[in-house]
């Protein structure tokens, strides 16, 4: 096989510090290892590179070899016995492997093979790492917020249920353990994160545990007082209009609000603004009802 630059393998610079190629490789050999593709004979060969990568430049010793000589690999073994009388591979200097992944001897480098021999044959203990996280995006209304309830989603072809507990807000992300991708070398299983996307409503409005909506009262029941009802989260209630509300007034609920996220029994509060309506296309009577009216509030 040709000359292989390792560097760009690892998509690395040549100044790149031991830290660097160790995280550039854990990064690549995660992306292209077999269990993550499997049948992609090109991820294979890819990942092949990336751990020949890691053997020589994650070596201190064989790097060092590696940028001398770079190109003229094939002269080292005559150079050092000639001047050193040296092996090429010092089998006591530590290194890190990925795992040496279903290997024959034509699937490496003349380099390679030259510092190794016959040791890249043999197959390494493999590292465990666990699988990567999924992440996924779940649309609910504010009526489903509400309650606590079952839902369930598809992710990489398998239907994964859960619980959606009451209260859950806009935006919120939850992990449900042990749904994510495959671990690698018999590491854990990823994680699966769903964030929640929740619609607005058309006649409340939610801020945290709270609940805000506008009911529209009538003049007379404004100026006159008496009761009404309406609408909450779960339910109608008759609520007592105080004589000369004022339009824009605003009363509390109490508990009539949103249910705290996973605490059971407990709810914000409910408020509540009045929007008076005023009366249109008054009949002959009304209009001298509201003059004489009119005349009593100024007399």
């Amino acid at each position: 096989m040709a000359f292989i630059d390792y560097y760009k393998v690892l998509e690395i610079d040549k100044k790149a510090t031991d830290a660097e190629i160790k995280k550039a490789f854990r990064k690549l050999a995660r992306k292209y290892h077999p269990d993550v593709n499997p049948n992609d004979k090109e991820a294979e060969k890819k990942f092949k590179e990336i751990n020949e990568a890691n053997e020589v430049l994650g070596n201190p010793e064989n790097r060092k070899k590696y940028d001398a000589y770079g190109e003229n690999w094939k002269h080292i073994a005559e150079y050092e016995k000639a001047n050193q009388g040296q092996t090429y591979y010092n089998q006591s200097q530590p290194h890190e492997d990925f795992t040496s992944y279903g290997r024959d001897a034509d699937d490496y480098s003349d380099f390679f093979e030259s510092l190794f021999g016959n040791r890249s044959r043999s197959h390494s203990k493999r590292h465990q790492y666990k699988g990567s996280d999924f992440s996924t995006e779940l649309n609910l209304d504010l009526q489903e917020a509400y309650t606590t309830h079952k839902r369930t989603v598809t992710i990489n072809g398998h239907n994964i249920r859960f619980t959606i507990p009451a209260g859950i807000e806009n935006g919120q992300t939850i992990k449900i353990a042990g749904h994510g991708g495959d671990g690698i070398g018999g590491g854990p299983k990823g994680d699966l994160y769903i964030t929640f996307s929740i619609k607005n409503h058309p006649d409340f409005k939610r801020d945290k545990n709270n609940l805000y909506t506008t009911v529209t009262i009538d003049l007379y029941k404004a100026v006159l007082g008496g009761e009404i009802t309406v609408n909450t989260f779960d339910g109608k209630v008759k609520l007592n209009i105080a004589p000369g509300t004022q339009n824009g007034t605003k009363v509390k609920l109490k508990g009539k609000g949103f249910p705290v996220y996973k605490e059971e029994g407990h709810f914000g509060d409910l408020y509540i603004t009045f929007q008076i309506k005023i009366p249109t296309k008054l009949s002959s009577k009304e209009l001298e009802l509201f003059t004489e009216l009119s005349k009593l509030r100024t007399s």
